[in-house]
């Protein structure tokens, strides 16, 4: 399928690494300009030497002027913003019994309200040209809580619920907004939790890898380059007709609709 996005400009929040960087790879491939972030600067700078066209930016998105740091580098690399990727750090894993004021507010900054900012910075452009692709790596714990990541699930599922109303208000101006919710892939992320949950209960790291394997139907891992093509097509032309959506990419592993 032709993703109709050669030329148009993306950029990809956390995208050294995981989910995002397969994201970058994919978009890159169908040729859209592709600006590669994280705060790994050399690395960010590595991946995007890979792609067509592509500028690596070394940027904490948390940290203050972050965020106006890489919509300058952007701007000044490709110009206007057709295709925002959202993606936020990992919290500390952690129930919601354990949870303090400060890192609930930390969560919220970093998986909300960093996003907000740079929505906000891109949108009228969007609107005033009539196209835009507004995307969010987010997580199945936005449907399905996960058990000891509270700080993920609240601040995750704070941000689904603003891009759903965010997707209401600018449907007709050609712009979409969706997010995509990842079950259990392998990245570098994926293995730090199965190593934690390892050293917590006593067991090896290959025994928690396979239990996990075991509550997938499809069972097994998820690949990272496949949650990048379902990412890459809702940022595609040919799905300029969905929006508002939360598109489930874990093998079968939620147990709701």
């Amino acid at each position: 399928m032709e993703l109709g996005i050669k030329g148009r400009t993306a950029l990809v929040c956390a995208s050294t690494g995981g989910l995002g960087a397969a994201t970058a790879r994919v978009l890159g491939t169908e040729g859209a300009n592709v600006v590669v972030s994280g705060r790994r600067a050399e690395l960010a700078s590595s991946i995007a030497a890979e792609l067509p066209s592509a500028v690596g930016v070394g940027v904490d998105l948390t940290a203050e002027g972050g965020p106006e740091q890489l919509l300058d580098a952007a701007r000044s690399a490709f110009g206007d913003i057709d295709i925002l990727v959202l993606n936020g750090p990992g919290p500390r894993p952690g129930t919601a019994s354990t949870l303090d004021t400060e890192s609930t507010v930390k969560a919220v900054h970093d998986l909300l309200l960093v996003q907000q900012q740079l929505v906000n910075a891109v949108l009228p452009g969007m609107r005033s040209r009539g196209w835009g692709r507004i995307v969010a790596i987010a997580s199945s714990g936005v449907v399905q809580p996960l058990p000891g990541l509270a700080l993920s699930n609240i601040g995750r599922s704070a941000l689904a619920a603003y891009l759903k109303s965010l997707a209401t208000d600018v449907a007709a101006d050609g712009v979409t907004v969706n997010l995509v919710l990842p079950g259990r892939i392998a990245t570098d992320r994926m293995e730090s939790l199965n190593r934690s949950v390892a050293e917590n209960t006593g067991r090896s790291i290959a025994e928690v890898h396979a239990e996990g394997e075991k509550t997938i139907p499809a069972g097994r891992y998820g690949d990272p380059d496949e949650f990048g093509a379902v990412a890459a097509f809702l940022c595609s032309a040919p799905a300029a007709y969905v929006t508002g959506t939360a598109v489930r990419c874990d093998g079968g592993l939620v147990g709701v609709l």
